[in-house]
């Protein structure tokens, strides 16, 4: 099928590389920067002539996307394809998360071309923002090449991030579902958030808010190791809240963040509690499986999977609420929130840092309903949507 919408590298290479030439190019990417016809932007701007590729930069998982959630990724590399030193953003130290200024030392320009989920958690918007503040810092431009929201632009669900809960799953005030594009937060996190640069957005042709992925036309390529699919995408807002506590997200299986559970778990209860909040768009069917590694792993977990029976109505964020709580509920002595260190954060929950604070959490242990817990966000879900209003850049 031809792809109904160009993304922003499509568009570059089409209509705006000529800009390049005589330029020295630094690139950060992963393996989803790919065109229409999955040619990798690597590839493409290393056949440009009078385009000086001289460096790449590698985000969390890889700039080939082969490593796991919150391991290191290797620096000081030569890419074996191109011979262009690899610079990696996601190392052993919170520091690490940033570029060193040197690395961009003698660059004009640097593209940012990676597909991005939707949800505030995914940390390749924060590398983005702390490209854009070290570019800033050194002169050198920044050019988001733009592609889709997957789960589309039009939902926001969550509360916004407080400050002192600020982290790389939640650097700016954004909601747990913020409806926006890679090249959209970018405007907001320069006019916002004050992350100053000379920023260029490469808009995409042909997209529209309420597109979903599978409506693009385009190919998915997994954006992370545990992101296989556009099914994954859509309830990862919810799904992702499984990280800061003792249930399995389902790593280590086919079907990661669908898959919800542990090896306490009485799934057909686990699945009954969940049936009883009346949920829109989805259904809980109980379940056993056994991740090869991560939590439980090698182990019979009980859970359910969560089949996505009307992605229009879905709430994905109240969904992994009531995960948590259904959990909670089923098997109190034994759940309990994630207490190690958490994406170099060691002096607050886990759970918190999702959250983008304390309250949603402190309302679970309460007792809180569903629809009282709700009620919390509408505030900043409200403030949100005003907020980002002059950024949107799709109608």
């Amino acid at each position: 099928m031809r792809a109904k919408v160009k993304t922003g590298l499509d568009r570059l290479m089409e209509t705006e590389v000529e800009r390049l030439k005589g330029r020295r190019v630094g690139i950060c990417c992963n393996p989803t920067a790919v065109d229409a016809k999955l040619r990798h932007i690597v590839s493409l701007m290393k056949a440009v002539p009078d385009v000086e590729l001289v460096a790449l930069f590698g985000p969390e998982h890889g700039i080939r996307g082969e490593a796991q959630d919150m391991i290191s990724v290797e620096g000081g590399v030569t890419d074996p394809e191109t011979g262009v030193p690899i610079y990696s953003l996601y190392g052993d130290t919170e520091a690490s998360l940033r570029p060193k200024p040197e690395w961009l030392d003698g660059l004009d320009v640097v593209l940012f071309d990676i597909q991005d989920v939707g949800s505030r958690y995914y940390t390749y918007v924060y590398t983005m923002s702390y490209l854009m503040e070290v570019a800033g810092k050194v002169g050198v431009e920044v050019w988001v090449l733009d592609r889709p929201n997957p789960i589309n632009g039009l939902g926001v669900e969550g509360p916004s991030v407080q400050d002192a809960f600020r982290s790389f799953v939640g650097h700016h005030p954004l909601p747990n579902r913020h409806g926006m594009t890679a090249g959209e937060l970018a405007l907001y996190f320069r006019d916002i958030c004050g992350v100053s640069c000379q920023l260029e957005i490469i808009k995409m042709e042909g997209w529209t808010r309420d597109m979903w992925f599978d409506q693009t036309g385009l190919p998915w390529v997994m954006p992370s190791p545990n992101m296989p699919t556009l099914d994954t995408a859509t309830v990862y807002p919810g799904g992702c809240l499984f990280e800061g506590t003792n249930l399995s997200e389902a790593r280590g299986t086919t079907r990661p963040f669908e898959l919800v559970g542990a090896a306490y778990l009485d799934p057909f209860a686990f699945a009954a509690a969940l049936e009883q909040e009346e949920l829109p768009g989805v259904f809980f069917r109980p379940l056993r499986f056994m991740p090869t590694f991560h939590k439980w792993g090698r182990q019979s977990n009980g859970g359910v999977q969560i089949h996505v029976t009307d992605r229009e109505s879905f709430l994905p964020l109240l969904t992994g609420v009531a995960i948590l709580k259904a959990a909670k509920k089923v098997s109190p002595d034994d759940f309990a929130w994630r207490t190690e260190t958490y994406e170099f954060v060691s002096d607050r929950l886990a759970i918190d840092l999702l959250f983008g604070g304390a309250e949603t959490r402190e309302a679970l242990e309460s007792g809180a309903t569903l629809r009282e817990i709700e009620k919390l966000w509408q505030e900043e879900q409200s403030v949100f949507l005003e907020q980002r209003k002059p950024f949107l850049l799709y109608r």
